[in-house]
């Protein structure tokens, strides 16, 4: 391998191995699965936009392509209704209920429609006086809404902050953990908490929540997705250390599919997210996605790193100039998922020369590498002999053979390509 050179996308993955966690049993791993917000937002004009609008149609569709283009057997299994799906007003016993023009059946009967296809719905509330579109929220109505979820044969609970207090975001997501687990059905909570904090206390919030959010919604374009690389690269407060199954932080949506990010940008979201042990929740219409994103969101190299028993977030290890280098601990022990990440926007692409000391390869027997995106051999990196690996900038096109790489690994770490890392 000395002196020869990959061509590699903008980022790079490599594999080179505590449970803590809710008493509810879930996210063990992180959760797979599809979110309306990002792509649907609250289209509410059912006559305008009938495909878009959020609908029980919308749900169903997305759960019938779930199944049909083999996200299911991939792994996704939550279909996860945001904001914007129930009436304006309680009914008349202060139960939350659904919009009837756009959920007709309610949404007992679309959790029946998701169940009978061996997928798990979710449902969105706010733990202030309303929901961030506006509609009714659960301040006041806590235990009203946890039982309103169980008996609807809810699987999950994304609950906002919008519309109260600082102060009492501290008190009231445990309170609404308490609720949720008193109702008797595993379901799985999904908090806002620290995104709405300066100074969250993620301790606390892993004591109550199995996932969460921590950073601004994400958006559909590549800035918003480097932006939040960087949040987690900085990790203030140390939250990554608190990660692992059944409580992970939760970095926001898979865009994959959308409108706003190249091919090799949507690598790079998959291969980063894959890192960081977060939730693979899709936000794109299903009924349109293109063969290469399917592809990429089903990738199992991708998918195994992410899913890891260990649940271990990847951290930022170091970084030269627009370079970073980011490693994830891996099954079994001793092995490591590594990813070397470019976030330069120029065009020209940028030649890293990788040893082992500079990875954490510290055998003098070398390791082996391999392309998890293809299972591909790529030759093997020693501690003292530099691999040089080219690594484009971002929104630069290249062919089928030549994206991010994901690699496994004992001991060690890759760049622009997913790799598998074992020791020679």
């Amino acid at each position: 391998m000395q002196g020869s050179v990959m061509i590699l996308p903008l980022v790079i993955l490599v594999i080179i191995g505590t449970i803590w966690g809710l008493d509810n049993g879930l996210a063990r791993t992180p959760p797979m699965g599809w979110m309306s917000w990002e792509r649907f937002r609250c289209i509410t004009d059912c006559d305008t936009y009938p495909k878009q609008s959020i609908s029980e149609q919308l749900y169903k569709d997305m759960a019938d392509q779930m199944v049909l283009e083999g996200f299911a057997a991939a792994g996704y299994e939550y279909v996860n209704i945001d904001d914007c799906w129930s009436a304006k007003e309680r009914d008349e016993n202060g139960r939350l209920q659904a919009d009837p023009k756009r959920f007709p059946s309610g949404i007992k009967a679309l959790a029946d429609y998701v169940h009978n296809k061996s997928l798990k719905l979710g449902i969105y509330g706010d733990f202030g006086t309303f929901t961030c579109g506006g509609y009714p929220g659960s301040k006041f109505y806590m235990q009203e809404d946890a039982e309103t979820f169980a008996s609807w044969g809810i699987d999950s609970l994304k609950l906002d902050g919008c519309y109260t207090s600082r102060g009492d975001i501290p008190v009231g997501y445990p309170i609404m953990e308490k609720f949720l687990n008193l109702t008797g059905r595993p379901i799985l909570y999904s908090c806002s908490w620290p995104a709405y904090l300066p100074n969250p206390d993620y301790e606390a919030i892993a004591k109550s929540c199995n996932i969460w959010r921590n950073y601004g919604d994400i958006q559909d374009s590549w800035s918003s997705v480097v932006s939040i690389i960087n949040f987690y690269g900085k990790d203030s407060g140390n939250f990554s250390s608190v990660a692992g199954p059944g409580q992970f932080n939760d970095p926001d949506m898979l865009i994959l599919g959308d409108f706003g990010l190249s091919y090799n940008q949507q690598q790079v979201q998959m291969a980063m997210w894959s890192i960081l042990a977060a939730p693979l929740l899709m936000s794109n219409d299903l009924r349109k996605i293109k063969r290469d994103s399917i592809a990429l969101l089903q990738n199992r190299g991708a998918i195994s790193i992410n899913q890891d028993p260990l649940g271990v977030q990847g951290r930022l290890i170091s970084t030269k100039g627009k370079i970073q280098f980011w490693s994830k601990p891996i099954t079994p022990k001793g092995n490591y998922a590594f990813a070397v990440l470019n976030l330069a926007d120029g065009g020209s692409e940028t030649l890293v020369p990788v040893n082992g000391v500079a990875l954490g390869i510290l055998d003098n027997r070398g390791y082996n590498i391999s392309d998890a995106f293809t299972n591909k051999y790529m030759g093997a990196i020693y501690p003292n002999k530099n691999l040089p690996l080219t690594v484009l900038p971002s929104g630069v096109f290249l062919d089928n053979d030549h994206w991010s790489l994901i690699a496994l690994a004992s001991q060690t770490m890759a760049t622009g390509h997913i790799f598998y890392l074992y020791l020679r």
